[in-house]
């Protein structure tokens, strides 16, 4: 895995490789054999771009890219176009996600244009969540596709260089397309066959729901293999921190497809320390997740605990001494071992809380 041609300049765009559709770093990562590191990044509920910044500065050094959300949970934030904006200046490998819920496709194909102008390599496509359960009950759904067809239009624009109305691109977007999978939402049967359809749709990556359940995560894993699936797509495990036990109770029993087995609970309600704790049992999850055959990585979703990530990409060891870009490096001079930048030094916990 070769980044020799880092761009001096921050946000100045990659050649694209052959085989690759995009210029993006973690497309570049997760094909050169590399275990892919991600994680949301929360939407400020502001106009300020410093909120902005300060927010992407807690994961410098420790994740291959960002997942700027798009109205997740139907809860109104900074949209997720204008945070790629922003942090794509500063030469952040971005993960664009786009709901179907809010746009129609006139709207979508113009937001994937503009997100790839702007140096956006990677869009994660979403049907959403309704309406009906986020702060704007009111608002109007639109749903004009599904995340399938949505997968389906923009590779159309990135391969055929057209429009879905057949009107030709003179520049098609090279974006690396993702969807998500959730391998524990009834009917469990029917979870791998639904993912072997996204990537039929065009999908090259997937991030998953949170995996608590390592066992069922393993089964579905199996029957992934067994289709072939696995060689056709990038799986990124979902994996977070667990507040506590009493949060774990809330998330299963209100969360629709997340599964949090007893003994997770259990484990949470004995220990001194519970928020501690909920960051142990994700680092013993990522250790078992690595296990697994076909799994290409993770994506991690630490909701108002951002400025864990850095403490559990340390203590996982999940980068293996790889050393994901961040601003401050000088990519021209960095130490490399064998084609992979090497982690001599990432901004530290105590450097991080400074600026959470």
């Amino acid at each position: 895995m070769q980044f020799e041609d880092e761009p001096v300049t921050p946000g100045d765009p990659l050649p694209i490789r052959p085989g690759h559709s995009s210029f993006g770093r973690l497309e570049r990562v997760l094909r050169g054999g590399g275990f892919a590191v991600t994680a949301e990044i929360a939407p400020p509920d502001s106009a300020n771009p410093a909120d902005v910044y300060k927010r992407a500065a807690l994961f410098d050094g420790y994740v291959d890219a960002m997942n700027a959300t798009d109205g997740s949970g139907a809860n109104c934030h900074m949209s997720s176009v204008g945070m790629c904006s922003l942090l794509t200046r500063r030469g952040y490998a971005m993960v664009m996600q786009l709901s179907a819920r809010d746009r129609n496709r006139i709207a979508i194909q113009g937001d994937v244009l503009g997100a790839a102008a702007m140096g956006v390599a990677s869009i994660l496509c979403l049907t959403g969540d309704g309406v009906d359960v986020g702060d704007h009950p009111q608002a109007k759904p639109v749903f004009d596709l599904d995340c399938m067809s949505m997968l389906n239009m923009i590779r159309h624009m990135r391969d055929e260089s057209r429009f879905l109305s057949g009107r030709e691109l003179t520049e098609p977007p090279r974006v690396f397309l993702g969807a998500a999978a959730n391998p524990f939402a009834p009917p469990l049967d029917y979870r791998p066959h639904r993912l072997a359809k996204k990537v039929a749709a065009g999908a090259q990556f997937v991030q998953t729901q949170y995996c608590f359940d390592i066992e069922a995560f393993r089964r579905y894993m199996d029957v992934v293999r067994d289709a072939g699936t696995h060689e056709k797509v990038f799986i990124l495990a979902g994996v977070g921190p667990l507040a506590s036990a009493s949060s774990a109770e809330w998330i299963r029993g209100n969360v629709p497809g997340i599964h949090i087995p007893d003994a997770v609970i259990r484990r949470l309600k004995s220990a001194r320390n519970q928020q501690q704790e909920g960051i142990d049992i994700c680092i013993d999850m990522i250790h078992q997740i690595r296990e697994i055959q076909g799994v290409h990585g993770i994506h991690i979703m630490a909701y108002r605990q951002e400025h864990r990530v850095a403490e559990i990409v340390e203590r996982s060891g999940v980068l293996g001494g790889r050393m994901p870009w961040r601003p401050a490096v000088d990519w021209k001079n960095a130490e490399w071992d064998q084609g992979h930048p090497v982690a001599t030094h990432a901004p530290g916990r105590q450097e991080l809380e400074k600026v959470s």
